[in-house]
């Protein structure tokens, strides 16, 4: 199959950061689509210039419009790198598609910086909520960022102040490889710069002694959570998301989310890992939906229902936890549902969820253990063991 599509990155030098043989594609196409920035950027060709369609989504139906023709797509930089190309490539034959990347903002903006690229994280919140980043913020973690405007550096500089960080140093790279290019540097505490709509940041986190410190691996702690005294508990926390094995991209349900804790701390844990909140009762999906903002994870999706008929319609799960609403409809329902090799975990605290747990234990079989907390108290003048309620935990893999 002969590819009719060209995707092309291009950077802030214009033609002269092409190949000859990527401008020999882009002298030759008939269709050029782009944004105006990368139309300017792309010289004087014959071809017919085509804005970003809008809405966005159309671009995959207008591409197949002109298909038969010599089509190029202009993107900046690394088209599959956070860019349209990835889109694309999901759509349409990656047969019929030809690739010409270029330097990636990331790539230049290491450069400057002078950081290994094996040892930052790359983010973007470009059309994407900016509090992802919340969950990247670690002490002397470096982090290259896509923004999503001017006041995107100014977001995240409050971000990393709020929580103890305030002397992260930031710099906002512009225009990277052109002759406007430009530089602005600061402290996140102090930052006032105003920058370019189109930028890249660079931040090098800096915690205070006081810091709140937030690992992506499960078991933080209760008190970062608003909730109302149901929730599923550190400890017991960390072990259930053990036996739920987080992974990138993998979706879970959370049956009885409450105030989220499970589900916020699942997409914490993997890169895009998706959650999928279900919850009757509105003041404890409210709880969750401002839990998962505050912690870094603004896509947890909450919807309304009583189970297992709420779970009609979602999408397939590769996990599913069952922290409330516990019967064997619900069970039988999340099973059916399951990926193969998903994972399904169900808590339970009282003797009549017990009961039910041990009897699909000894039909379905994995593992049935029980967890007790014990917690160091005040005892009068003394110190002593006050027990938590013990939960049982059922889980097993779908084979």
């Amino acid at each position: 199959m002969t590819p009719w599509l060209h995707i092309i990155g291009i950077g802030e030098d214009g033609l002269d950061g092409l190949t000859p043989a990527t401008r020999a594609v882009l002298a030759a196409a008939e269709i050029i689509i782009g944004g105006d920035r990368h139309h300017d950027l792309s010289g004087n060709a014959s071809a017919t210039r085509v804005a970003w369609p809008s809405p966005f989504d159309a671009l995959i139906d207008v591409l197949q419009s002109y298909k038969g023709k010599r089509v190029v797509v202009l993107a900046t930089g690394d088209p599959l790198w956070y860019s349209v190309g990835a889109r694309i490539g999901r759509e349409i034959d990656p047969k019929e598609i030809t690739y010409h990347p270029q330097l990636s903002a990331f790539q230049l903006a290491a450069a400057r910086m002078g950081w290994s690229m094996a040892d930052v994280e790359t983010l973007t919140v470009h059309g994407r909520p900016v509090e992802q980043m919340i969950a990247f913020i670690q002490p002397a973690q470096r982090l290259l960022i896509l923004t999503t405007g001017a006041q995107t550096p100014a977001q995240i500089a409050q971000f990393l102040t709020e929580r103890g960080f305030g002397r992260s140093r930031m710099t906002v790279l512009a225009a990277m490889g052109g002759d406007n290019e430009q530089r602005f540097e600061g402290e996140a505490a102090t930052w006032d710069h105003t920058v370019p709509a189109f930028n890249t940041l660079a931040v090098e986190c800096i915690a205070a002694a006081d810091a709140a410190l937030l690992p992506r691996v499960p078991g933080l702690a209760d008190d970062l959570f608003a909730h109302d005294g149901t929730m599923t508990k550190r400890e017991v926390r960390a072990a259930t998301l053990a036996k739920l094995m987080p992974m990138r991209g993998a979706l879970l349900w959370d049956i009885g989310t409450g105030c989220g804790s499970v589900a916020v701390e699942w997409m914490r844990a993997a890169r895009y890992a998706r959650a999928i909140g279900i919850e009757p009762r509105a003041d404890r999906r409210i709880m969750a939906a401002a839990n998962a903002l505050a912690l870094g994870v603004p896509k947890l999706e909450l919807i309304e229902g009583n189970v297992p008929g709420a779970l009609t319609g979602l999408d397939t799960p590769d996990a599913i936890f069952i922290g409330g609403g516990l019967s064997r409809e619900t069970f039988e329902a999340a099973w059916a549902a399951l990926r193969p090799l998903g994972r399904l975990v169900a808590n339970a605290v009282t003797l009549e969820s017990e009961a039910i747990l041990v009897e699909l234990h000894k039909e379905f079989g994995g593992d049935l253990v029980k967890i007790q907390i014990n917690r160091a108290e005040p005892v009068g003048p003394r110190t002593g063991w006050r027990p938590s309620m013990p939960v049982t935990q059922w889980s097993l893999i779908k084979r």
